[in-house]
């Protein structure tokens, strides 16, 4: 067995990079050192673990059942080092000159975000916003600290992840004033009047809707769904202002209601609920453990949490 003090503890690194990655060019470039110096690290581990580590197969490399029992211990350790280190660090907003990358999907960029940057304008003048659309990043970003936070609405996260009840949203309808809709307002009016459907969630490359499938429409259509009713989307979009423009064409935006309100003073639009219940929507900012103990990441989320309860 090797004793502790001959074994390079920054294999752990390469270990733990190796195993998220699975490719030793992209594991090298996630830690800045050569692919040959990289591939001499997994040269290493194999031969400090007597295990092949990445086996090579059709559909790329894959790690081994040992590798794989090693890698939640190995994070953990990682973990338990950066929470030791990360509290001598200090932090003044008012000095930092830190770029902070959020992932915020259109809904959160455009209800949240405009009330976060004069907090930080106020506290932090010289702090810059690095915002990314859910379609830029993956869970492997922000599992690796190269995203900051990301703000969204999530139905699955890994375990590993720190997260934050930002806000609970209902939702509203918006149509034109004149919109006949308002003429008798039900739901078998609303079912008869032609929709634009807005949602994105999660992370990843967007994919092409399919009308017919109402598990992926989101809250809206399922809410219909278990009701028995099925609305007429003429418009599926992943942007809430494009949604809120095509209201005043005479489509019905049904979404939430802190997106809708921020047309509520619109001449030509007017605002109502649902003629039907439609369950709340959660608004979840979430983060890397790599990031939890540092201090200017603390005092960054403190700001997002406390300017999202200022309602």
């Amino acid at each position: 067995m090797n004793n502790i003090k001959d074994i390079d503890l920054n294999l752990l690194v390469y270990l733990d990079v190796l195993l998220r990655e699975r490719n030793v060019t992209k594991a090298a470039a996630q830690l800045n050192i050569t692919q040959p110096a990289m591939s001499n690290g997994l040269k290493r581990l194999r031969s400090l673990l007597n295990d092949p580590i990445l086996v090579r197969t059709s559909e790329g490399m894959i790690p081994t059942e040992t590798a794989l029992r090693m890698q939640e211990p190995v994070r953990q350790i990682l973990y338990s080092v950066e929470e030791m280190v990360q509290p001598a660090r200090e932090f003044d907003p008012s000095t930092t000159d830190r770029v902070f990358r959020i992932m915020a999907s259109d809904y959160a960029a455009s209800t949240l975000l405009p009330r976060l940057l004069p907090a930080i304008q106020e506290q932090a003048p010289s702090v810059t916003l690095d915002i990314m659309t859910p379609s830029d990043i993956s869970f492997h970003d922000v599992e690796n600290g190269k995203v900051d936070v990301a703000i969204n609405r999530f139905e699955k996260l890994p375990q590993s992840f720190h997260q934050k009840a930002l806000w609970e949203d209902d939702f509203s309808c918006l149509m034109r004033n004149d919109h006949p809709l308002l003429q008798d307002y039900s739901l078998e009016n609303y079912l008869k009047a032609e929709h634009v459907w807005v949602s994105k969630t999660g992370f990843g490359v967007g994919v092409g809707m399919d009308p017919q499938d109402v598990q992926k429409l989101g809250w809206v259509d399922e809410a219909l769904a278990d009701l028995g009713h099925k609305r007429d989307i003429r418009v599926f979009t992943r942007n809430y202002h494009v949604a809120m423009h095509l209201a005043r064409q005479g489509l019905i935006a049904t979404l939430p209601t802190r997106a809708a309100s921020l047309y509520k003073d619109d001449d030509e639009l007017t605002m109502r609920e649902p003629p039907f219940a439609i369950p709340d929507l959660d608004l979840t900012m979430i983060w890397s453990p790599l990031l939890q103990h540092d201090a200017g990441h603390r005092w960054f989320r403190q700001l997002v949490a406390e300017t999202a309860a200022e309602g």
